[in-house]
C-alpha cells in the first residue's frame, strides 16, 4: 500500500468508528453499570495514531468485563467522533456528560479540546483525563481540580528528549541548534516555553518551525533545515505529519538518528512503511509502553481469542500507540476502584468520587504487577497538590523493523518544570477567575 493511500485511507475512511457510534459490551442484565465516554478520531488527519488509541482504550475495557467488572460494576461505554475537530469534540463532551449512571470521566484525546472543556468541567462536575497530553500547567491539582495530565505532559517530554541529546553530547549544548517542527495548534506549540527555558540555561539555539495542518506539505520546513543545518530536530506531530517528517529528512539526508518524535508521533504505523528509511528515528515513550506485558497475553486470551477484539488484526496488540489507549482506560478503571474503597464497593461512582479517586491513585509495583502493567508502568501516586503522578520515559529507537529501548529510565528535571507549572497554572487561575485551592 503506498503512503499516498495510507493517507487518503486516514483521512476519508468511514471506520467502525465513524459518527457519534454506540459500542456497549455485553452486560448482564442485573447488575450495576458504569458508563465511560470514549471522545476519538478515527476519521481525519490523525486518524492513523487515533484508531490504534481507540481500540486500546476499548480492549482494555472489554477485559476489564470479562475479569467481572470493577468489584463487580460492569462498565458501559460510547464512542464519539471528534475527528480531532475542537467544535465537535465540545458537541461531544456535552451529550456525553452527565449520565445517568455515573459518567466517570473523560479522555478528550486532543489537547485543543481539552482546552474547550477545561474552562466547563468545574461547573460540570466532568473529570479530565488527559495522560500524555493537555495542558501542562494542569498538573497543579490546586488550579486545575478536574484535570488529570496523568503520566506526563509535554514540558516533562520535551525535557527528557533535551536530556538524552545532552547525553549524546557529553553534557554540552553550548552552540548548538536544535529545531522544533511542530504541527501549528495548541497541541504543537505546547513544549514551547519549556524549550526556551532549556535553551536558555543550556545555551543551544532554538529554532521554531510551524506545519500547517495536516502536515502533508513540508518541502520548505525541510528546505530551512537543509540551510540551518540544525544539530537535532524535535518533531511535535501526529498522525499522516510523521511519516511525511520522516520521509523529507530521508529526502534531504537529514540523519533518522537526530530527529527525536514526542510520544504522539512515536507509534509503529508512524514509521512501518517506511522501513529501513526511518531507521535510527528516535522517539519519547510515556514511561516504558514500547514493552509488551501479561495484559496483552490477557487481552488475546479474555477478548480477541473469543472474537471480541476492537482493532482488525491482533497483531495491533504490543503496538504502542494501542498499548497507551489500554493504559489510559486502565487509570480511568482504577480510579473508579479507588473511589470504590471510599465510597463502597461494587457501587456505580459519581462523577465527584470518581474525580476524589483521580486524586487519591496509588498505583504500587504490586499492583501494576497485578493488572499486567509492571513492565510498561512505574509506581502511580497522585495527590491534590499532583495531578500528573510520576513523569518516568525512556527513548526507543525504530531498527528499521520495530522500536527498540535504547536508554534508561528519565525524569523531567523539576527545577525546569516545576516553576512553569506554578507559573503558568497561576496565571490561568487570574485569567479565569479561579480560586487557587489549599492543599495542606
Amino acid at each position: 500500500m503506498t503512503f499516498k493511500r495510507n493517507i487518503a485511507l486516514a483521512v476519508a475512511t468511514v471506520a467502525a468508528g465513524m459518527g457519534a457510534l454506540v459500542a456497549t459490551p455485553a452486560v448482564h442484565a442485573q447488575g450495576q453499570e458504569q458508563f465511560m465516554p470514549l471522545l476519538v478520531y478515527r476519521t481525519g488527519q490523525f486518524a492513523p495514531l487515533g484508531i490504534p488509541w481507540a481500540d486500546g482504550k476499548q480492549d482494555y475495557l472489554k477485559l476489564v468485563n470479562a475479569r467481572g467488572g470493577v468489584n463487580g460494576v460492569k462498565i458501559t461505554y460510547e464512542e464519539c467522533e471528534t475527528a480531532y475537530d475542537t467544535a465537535k469534540g465540545v458537541e461531544c463532551y456535552e451529550r456525553l456528560k452527565n449520565r445517568p449512571n455515573g459518567t466517570a470521566s473523560f479522555d478528550t484525546q486532543s489537547t485543543g479540546i481539552t482546552f474547550a472543556v477545561s474552562d466547563k468541567a468545574p461547573a460540570d462536575k466532568a473529570s479530565i483525563v488527559t495522560a500524555g497530553y493537555g495542558l501542562s500547567q494542569s498538573a497543579d491539582g490546586r488550579v486545575f481540580e478536574w484535570n488529570f495530565p496523568l503520566l506526563g505532559n509535554y514540558w516533562t517530554a520535551a525535557d527528557s528528549i533535551v536530556q538524552d541529546i545532552l547525553k549524546k553530547e557529553k553534557g554540552n549544548l553550548k552552540g548548538k541548534k536544535i529545531a522544533l517542527v511542530y504541527h501549528d495548534s495548541p497541541y504543537g506549540k505546547e513544549p514551547i516555553p519549556l524549550l526556551e527555558k532549556r535553551a536558555a540555561k543550556d545555551g543551544f539555539e532554538l529554532l521554531k518551525l510551524p506545519v500547517t495542518a495536516p502536515g502533508v506539505e513540508q518541502k520548505s520546513t525541510w528546505l530551512q533545515i537543509r540551510q540551518q543545518r540544525p544539530d537535532y530536530v524535535l518533531l511535535w506531530s501526529a498522525g499522516v505529519m510523521t511519516p511525511t517528517a520522516v520521509r523529507e529528512a530521508q529526502a534531504t539526508g537529514y540523519p533518522r538518528e537526530k530527529v527525536y518524535g514526542v510520544w504522539w508521533a512515536g507509534s509503529d504505523h508512524d514509521v512501518k512503511d517506511i522501513g529501513a528509511g526511518a531507521k535510527g528515528y528516535n522517539t519519547v515513550t510515556i514511561h516504558n509502553t514500547a514493552e509488551r506485558d501479561k495484559v496483552h497475553d490477557e487481552v488475546k486470551a479474555q477478548v480477541y481469542d473469543k472474537g471480541q477484539g476492537t482493532a482488525k488484526d491482533v497483531s495491533e496488540l504490543g503496538a504502542m500507540a494501542h498499548t497507551r489507549g489500554m493504559v489510559i482506560s486502565m487509570l480511568q478503571v482504577e480510579a473508579i476502584r479507588t473511589a470504590q474503597d471510599k465510597y463502597g464497593k461494587g457501587k456505580v461512582m459519581t462523577p465527584e468520587q470518581v474525580r476524589w479517586g483521580l486524586e487519591n491513585l496509588n498505583l504500587t509495583q504490586e499492583r501494576l504487577d497485578e493488572l499486567g502493567f509492571g513492565k510498561v508502568l512505574r509506581p502511580i501516586k497522585t495527590s491534590c497538590e499532583n495531578h500528573l503522578g510520576t513523569d518516568w520515559s525512556r527513548i526507543a529507537q525504530w531498527d528499521g523493523s520495530k522500536f527498540k529501548v535504547v536508554s534508561d529510565w528519565y525524569q523531567a528535571d523539576k527545577s525546569m518544570v516545576d516553576p512553569l507549572i506554578k507559573e503558568y497554572g497561576e496565571k490561568y487561575a487570574k485569567e479565569k477567575n479561579i480560586k487557587v485551592r489549599s492543599c495542606s
